[in-house]
């Protein structure tokens, strides 16, 4: 075959780009039980962090298995746990749940018991930000009501801006903050512009500059609590 002409050009350019794909499938498939491990720990890394436990790459399993372990559950809207092993609710996809109706969603718990003895119930939320998905886990104390920790991360927001929401400085704030007033109502927590009135139980200062990401996550949490609502006043 003459290797000047446009036959054979085609034709090893052809093998070529089976080889490469052949070989970058089979790499995919062999990282990928490592890739998925890596999210795991990842995940559960942000969960034990909501509770102020801090962990390592060496430890976040045993720390994990540790504070929460099979204590994870899955509620309805309505409140009601569902059939589910602590795995699956594990597994639950919240990027998929967040395109269903508030009604339809799976909504996973994690129940977290520290070494003095207190249970604190961790609830992932995920929403949107200015420039991609944002999402974290809200830590409750027993009452159901009261802020125990926070952790946010977020996809692509602006550094410097809406990617504040990662930091200790913006997830402080929400300690000790309630989702309920005194009569009861759910009133979530309000991100303000401008700052929030000292002494309010229900707000938190916005990002300077990152108004559209704090607002973002003022809906994300008004969405996800309303959606537990009925399994926190259970």
């Amino acid at each position: 075959m003459d290797r000047q002409g446009n036959k054979y050009t085609f034709l090893y350019a052809s093998v070529m780009v089976i080889v490469v794909a052949t070989l970058l499938a089979f790499v995919s498939e062999a990282l990928s039980p490592i890739q998925k491990k890596n999210e795991e720990e990842a995940k559960m890394a942000d969960i034990l962090r909501s509770v102020n436990i801090q962990s390592t790459t060496d430890n976040v399993a045993d720390q994990y298995k540790k504070y929460i372990g099979d204590n994870v559950f899955i509620v309805s809207f309505e409140g009601e746990r569902q059939n589910a092993d602590a795995k699956a609710a594990f597994n639950i996809d919240l990027s998929k749940e967040i395109r269903k109706p508030l009604s339809d969603r799976q909504y996973p718990v994690y129940e977290c018991h520290l070494d003095n003895g207190d249970v604190k119930y961790i609830l992932p939320v995920r929403g949107a930000g200015l420039w991609g998905p944002i999402w974290g886990y809200i830590a409750l104390n027993e009452d159901k009501n009261t802020i125990y920790g926070t952790t946010f991360s977020h996809k692509g927001e602006t550094p410097g801006l809406g990617a504040e929401i990662a930091t200790e400085a913006f997830q402080d704030q929400f300690k000790g903050k309630t989702i309920f007033d005194q009569s009861g109502k759910m009133v979530s927590v309000q991100v303000m512009k401008g700052g929030a009135p000292d002494n309010d139980p229900h707000g938190v200062d916005a990002i300077s500059g990152g108004t559209i990401t704090s607002r973002g996550v003022e809906t994300m949490l008004k969405d996800y609590f309303s959606g537990y609502e009925a399994f926190l006043k259970k």
